[in-house]
């Protein structure tokens, strides 16, 4: 299933203010928190997509990469795909 757009989970807009962020996130937090909705999986769902949702976008540096590259931006497996180890030997090669 594919990821919602960030600021989408928190019902803003791209030009949205750290304050803005952080707000919209708490409100969702209380809202869907697991202990407020015992045994509500979607609540549950919900509040885990908020705070992956803040925790991206309130970090100047990883906002800065999701803007430009989407969630392939800050996703662990485009980190320094490209290039690697592999096609170096030793000099005994």
């Amino acid at each position: 299933m594919a990821k919602r757009d960030y600021y989408e989970v928190l019902g803003l807009s791209r030009g949205a203010t750290e304050a803005e962020i952080k707000s919209a996130y708490r409100k969702l937090a209380v809202r869907h928190h697991p202990d407020k909705n015992p045994g509500d999986q979607e609540a549950e769902e919900k509040f885990k997509e908020a705070a992956e949702a803040y925790s991206v976008l309130s970090d100047a540096e990883q906002r800065a990469r999701y803007d430009r590259f989407g969630h392939a931006g800050v996703s662990g497996a485009a980190a320094g795909a490209g290039w690697g180890a592999q096609g170096f030997g030793g000099i005994e090669d």
